[in-house]
């Protein structure tokens, strides 16, 4: 659960507002990192602080060309660096995706009963049907096993689970 003082400004992104209560069990309000004495009215009241700003998301790879031209087909984002060990993706707003060759790499299982995958990435898509076809006809794999109605599991080139979902739901 992502604490009152976080709010989602744009999809992925959780900031601390400057104007939130203080933490239970904290006295302090406002800019991260002041001491008390350094807690005067803020000129940026209500204005998010980020604590950090998502740069890149790296994925292990068994082959870093293919998977760069699977993601970039997916996503539509320019494959701005590929070689067979490293692949890199250039996205909206300076984020970027890459892609690492990892000898041996085992992807991870699906469906994952035992919580191994770690992470997964949702996608809007507009129509399920149709997103899921074009991906598959990229390279993807549509699992015989799906777990809603309301999106669709589908694992890259590499096995990696990612989700489409209906971009509608996400407001």
């Amino acid at each position: 659960m992502v604490p009152d003082a976080f709010v989602a400004t744009e999809p992925g992104a959780a900031r601390l507002c400057a104007d939130t209560p203080p933490v239970s069990g904290s006295s302090k309000t406002g800019t991260l990192g002041t001491s008390d004495a350094d807690l005067s009215p803020s000129p940026t009241k209500g204005i998010p602080m980020a604590i950090a700003a998502l740069k890149m998301l790296t994925l292990d790879s068994s082959d870093a060309r293919r998977d760069a031209t699977f993601w970039s087909t997916v996503l539509g984002w320019e494959v701005a660096h590929a070689q067979d060990e490293y692949a890199m993706l250039t996205g909206p707003g300076g984020v970027a995706l890459g892609l690492g060759l990892v000898d041996d790499h085992e992807p991870p299982a699906w469906p994952n009963e035992r919580g191994t995958k770690q992470f997964h990435l949702d996608l809007a898509v507009d129509d399920l049907d149709a997103a899921a076809a074009e991906c598959v006809a990229a390279g993807a794999t549509l699992p015989h096993e799906q777990p809603g109605e309301t999106w669709r599991v589908l694992l890259d080139p590499s096995g990696h689970p990612f989700c489409l979902t209906q971009a509608a739901n996400w407001g």
